[in-house]
């Protein structure tokens, strides 16, 4: 059983899974960094100057706190500033894959066009007579010069 989970562990999909995981994760860093740190506030000027992760509503009367911190510390909170955020997040982050997956795809199709052209050039020239009929062609055409 230990010999299987290692040829399983040393498959190539394995390997490149996990490191997609991790770039995955690194990424998904950024684009949370992007959003709560560059639109995000950008965002809240527009909305009139307040903090868009702070916005909430309060669910319980015991709630009196201005910030999002607190409110959820003195009771129930239902937290849309953080939903909106998050759910920016996972725009930007799908419009960034759509992007990478539709220039992947551009390279792909523009590859395989430069190979069936080539396969079609070389399809379209005439193969080359292999190396001991060409021999022999020369010996004719040398005796045929001779008489």
């Amino acid at each position: 059983m230990l010999k299987e989970f290692q040829d399983f562990i040393a498959k190539g999909n394995v390997m490149d899974l996990a490191v997609g995981v991790i770039i995955g994760g690194a990424f998904g860093l950024i684009v949370k960094s992007l959003t709560g740190d560059i639109i995000m506030p950008i965002v809240g000027v527009i909305f009139g100057g307040l903090d868009f992760s702070n916005y909430f509503i309060a669910l319980s009367d015991s709630v009196t706190a201005n910030s999002l911190e607190a409110a959820k510390e003195q009771g129930a909170v239902l937290a849309y500033g953080s939903f909106l955020t998050v759910l920016l997040n996972f725009v930007i982050l799908a419009w960034i894959i759509f992007l990478m997956v539709k220039a992947v795809n551009k390279i792909r199709t523009k590859a395989e066009e430069t190979m069936k052209k080539e396969e079609e050039e070389k399809a379209a020239e005439p193969a080359a007579p292999a190396a001991d009929v060409a021999l022999l062609t020369e010996i004719r055409d040398l005796l045929a010069k001779q008489n």
